[in-house]
């Protein structure tokens, strides 16, 4: 029996991620899911934790995990949000962050010219050092002469291991963006993982950008790229502009992921939408992306293509929500793709 975690969490996740579990009902794959409910804001208000330690190890023994999104208005502390994610991503070592971006239809892009199918693309993110490993300090806060620090954290091992997954699963080319001309440290420890990884995967063509050179590029020319590879803080940057180029957060999948262990945390990349939450008109298609993401490295792969052609169909032919140019509210989306599945 396949287990699958399931956190709903905050605002529009709570909506959304039913439509996707509906979606994977449908396909008849006999996974049974471990609800945990009660992990949101509204515990973290009433407990001061969210996340405790028999919930880590509910979602560790599971096979993998579906998630909603965090965040709440009422919450004003970054303490939850790192104490939720942060923790799951440390704790179970999901070092990396695989973000797809696909356009289904070129009148979602922003881009002028671009057509359905041209984006397709990954960006792979180092999901547990850079800037967001929390280490750093402040000194004389809330005065005149105040000193924060934060420190970004490169290591041997862990760029190494980031490098080796993209070019696993690159197609024709690996991209490494870094800015190695401005921050030498970690860019030199950054260029010689690269020299390294280049050695290792001969047969695989590659390419280098500086951050902002790739930033340019993205707008200029995203049909150019098959796989981007970077940091922590990079890759969040770009991994969302490349979900714009290709139709918008509101459909964009992505998973936290350790290769070692094939455990992978699956969340929708559009978060919590606090002013569109119980409206019924959030977009269910990032989360049934994330789902078909999670059977296909669940072994389903048949399933999770059929799982994204009915939802480029549904979304070409406009039955989709309003964002996406749509008029169906949450559950007719998700029905509407169930229906193209069948």
């Amino acid at each position: 029996m396949t287990v699958i975690s399931v956190v709903p969490g905050d605002g529009v996740g709570a909506e959304v991620v039913p439509e996707a579990l509906r979606v994977l009902d449908d396909l008849g794959l006999g996974l049974e899911y471990d609800v945990l409910g009660h992990v949101n804001a509204g515990t973290y208000l009433d407990s001061g934790t969210a996340l405790t330690d028999d919930d880590v190890e509910r979602i560790r023994r599971s096979d993998a995990a579906l998630f909603g999104a965090i965040g709440d208005p009422r919450v004003t502390t970054p303490d939850y949000a790192r104490g939720v994610l942060l923790r799951l991503r440390f704790e179970l070592d999901l070092y990396v962050n695989h973000r797809p971006v696909s356009l289904p239809d070129e009148r979602l892009s922003p881009l002028k010219d671009v057509k359905r199918g041209a984006i397709d693309c990954v960006v792979v993110r180092e999901n547990s050092e850079g800037l967001y490993a929390g280490i750093g300090g402040a000194l004389r806060q809330s005065t005149s002469h105040e000193v924060a620090l934060d420190v970004e954290v490169n290591t041997h091992s862990g760029v190494s291991r980031i490098l080796d997954y993209a070019f696993g699963i690159a197609r024709s080319e690996v991209c490494m963006v870094d800015k190695s001309n401005a921050v030498p440290n970690g860019g030199r420890l950054w260029q010689r993982c690269w020299a390294d990884a280049r050695r290792r995967y001969p047969e695989v063509a590659v390419r280098h950008l500086y951050v902002d050179a790739a930033a340019m590029r993205l707008v200029s020319d995203p049909a150019g790229f098959d796989v981007i590879v970077t940091n922590n803080s990079y890759g969040d940057i770009l991994s969302d502009l490349a979900a714009e180029l290709g139709g918008g957060i509101g459909i964009a999948a992505s998973v936290n992921l350790n290769p070692a262990t094939g455990f992978g945390l699956y969340e929708p990349v559009h978060g919590s939408a606090p002013d569109l939450a119980g409206r019924g008109v959030a977009n269910p298609v990032a989360a049934v992306l994330c789902a078909a993401l999670m059977i296909d490295n669940l072994g389903h792969a048949a399933e999770a293509e059929a799982v994204r052609a009915a939802v480029a169909r549904t979304v070409a032919a406009g039955r989709c929500t309003p964002d996406l140019g749509g008029s169906l509210g949450t559950e007719e989306a998700g029905a509407a793709i169930r229906a193209e599945l069948r």
